[in-house]
């Protein structure tokens, strides 16, 4: 397995992410062809794939690195892994290589969020060191 960020957008990474993205959320459609080359040419996101070793995309996450007044920030979003591939440490792979991109661009922390039933999930971030903080989150929805 090995961990990349995407840099190009072609047929098999707007069909892995429509393998993907449904397996995150029920009610987000998956991104089309323009969305993802809005995301692979933006300055702030990082699409981070896992392959395995014949190409095919294992799993994916998206990390946002952005300067604010206080500094650099980063945010982990995101994060899908194939059911047919988990357990196998593809989750683990690409939290790790995000964190190494975001401490390369200045950030001092990452934040992410997580689902309290996505047990999986919890337990690796934890065990990665991640800490919950104690902190509110709130959501405005807009239209």
């Amino acid at each position: 397995m090995r961990i990349e960020t995407c840099t190009t957008v072609d047929d098999d990474l707007v069909a892995a992410m429509a393998r993907l993205v449904p397996q995150l959320s029920s009610s987000a459609p998956a991104p089309d062809r323009t969305v993802l080359s809005s995301i692979v040419g933006s300055d702030a996101c990082h699409l981070l794939l896992a392959r395995d070793e014949d190409g095919t995309v294992l799993g994916s996450m998206t990390l946002v690195v952005f300067q604010i007044p206080t500094g650099v920030r980063a945010w982990i979003e995101d994060v899908v892994v194939d059911a047919d591939a988990r357990g196998r440490g593809v989750g683990e792979a690409l939290n790790r290589e995000a964190l190494e991109i975001a401490r390369g661009l200045g950030a001092k922390t990452v934040d992410l969020t997580s689902r309290p039933s996505r047990e999986a999930a919890n337990r690796l971030y934890q065990r990665i060191g991640f800490v919950p903080r104690e902190t509110n989150v709130y959501r405005y929805t807009l239209g």
